[in-house]
């Protein structure tokens, strides 16, 4: 069974950073380029960031381009997304998914992690 399980998110101050986990497991992890994908209150699912199964190659949203960082530890079957500068935009669940520039791919029913920013 394919398990992606979030962690890290939190309530941080507008230029406040954070850094996101993805855990992985039930498949074989460095076969997939991976992505993050987040929802804002209200709102649908937006593609953030994926990054290419070797790690060598990531692809960012152009609102997070400079601040947001994904990353990938193969070894580890876990997936990274460090955050820089959050803005109040940035505010909402981030969900891990396998894939690239995908957010079709998100699990149904997973739980994501809350990104919260404030003022």
């Amino acid at each position: 069974e394919v398990q992606l399980v979030e962690s890290g998110g939190g309530l941080v101050q507008s230029g406040g950073s954070l850094t996101l986990s993805c855990t992985a497991s039930g498949f074989t992890f460095d076969g997939y380029d991976m992505t993050w994908v987040r929802q804002a209150p209200g709102k649908g699912l937006e593609w953030v960031s994926s990054i290419q199964r070797s790690g060598k190659i990531a692809t960012y949203v152009d609102s997070v381009k400079g601040r947001f960082t994904i990353s990938r530890d193969n070894a580890q079957s876990t997936l990274y997304l460090q955050m820089h500068n959050l803005t109040i935009d940035d505010t909402g669940v981030y969900f891990c998914a396998r894939g690239w520039r995908v957010v079709s791919t998100v699990p149904p029913g997973a739980k994501g992690t809350q990104v919260t920013v404030s003022t």
